[in-house]
């Protein structure tokens, strides 16, 4: 693996892991939420720089399903997260309290709330339209795996997926997204732990969404080709 192709996956792993972090918010505390706020905005900055490519080919070559799926994924994620931290600077108590910003703050917390879910939602189903590249590159380093091993893999992610269909209804992750609650709640009795386990699970069922999405339009796009 290439020294930049690894930064990519590093800055994408990091990202993954303060999108989880994020969704905690006062779990985390309000200061910590703010500066991993930043953070996941700087990685996000990086990740596009790593990715300029994708900008100058926008308009080049012929758009298959697939790629529209990524294309549609990608965009809908970079107006999500500037919406998101356009948002969040209005908010701010602590990084951006030096900013003579007054007012707007009933906006903005709608605003946050819902893109926060839309980032997570989005962000995880475009982790999944790339995960056969993901699964291309770790097998490239790891020995050809048996069959057994394949059935392990399988239903160890489909026991994931199953269990985030749960952790999904369950914190109401699509009441957020589509801003019919408008104010975040959470059992500061239970465990930080436990509170990720069940956004880790739905991340998971979103990714295996997003990768049977990918694999239907690659399928789709090689019969057009016949």
């Amino acid at each position: 693996m290439r020294a930049k192709q690894r930064l990519r996956v590093c800055i994408d792993a990091l990202m993954t892991c303060v999108l989880l972090l994020l969704v905690g918010y006062s779990m985390v505390g309000e200061t910590a939420h703010e500066w991993l706020g930043v953070g996941m905005f700087a990685l996000f900055v990086t990740h596009h720089v790593l990715n300029r490519g994708w900008y100058r080919n926008l308009f080049r070559g012929k758009y298959t399903l697939h790629r529209a799926l990524l294309t549609l994924s990608a965009g809908a994620a970079l107006f999500s997260m500037l919406g998101s931290f356009m948002s969040a600077v209005v908010l701010s108590k602590h990084v951006f309290a030096f900013l003579p910003i007054s007012g707007g703050s009933a906006w903005a917390r709608e605003v946050h709330m819902m893109c926060g879910y839309w980032n997570f939602t989005l962000l995880s189903l475009h982790l999944g339209l790339h995960w056969s590249m993901i699964l291309g590159m770790t097998r490239r380093g790891l020995p050809k795996p048996s069959e057994l091993r394949k059935w392990i893999a399988r239903i160890i992610a489909l026991a994931i997926a199953a269990y985030g269909v749960y952790a999904f209804a369950h914190r109401q992750i699509g009441a957020y997204m589509l801003g019919q609650i408008r104010f975040a709640f959470f059992d500061f009795g239970e465990p930080l732990w436990h509170f990720e386990l069940d956004y880790i699970a739905a991340m998971g069922l979103l990714v295996c969404v997003g990768y049977y999405l990918g694999e239907i339009a690659k399928r789709v796009g090689k019969k057009k080709a016949k």
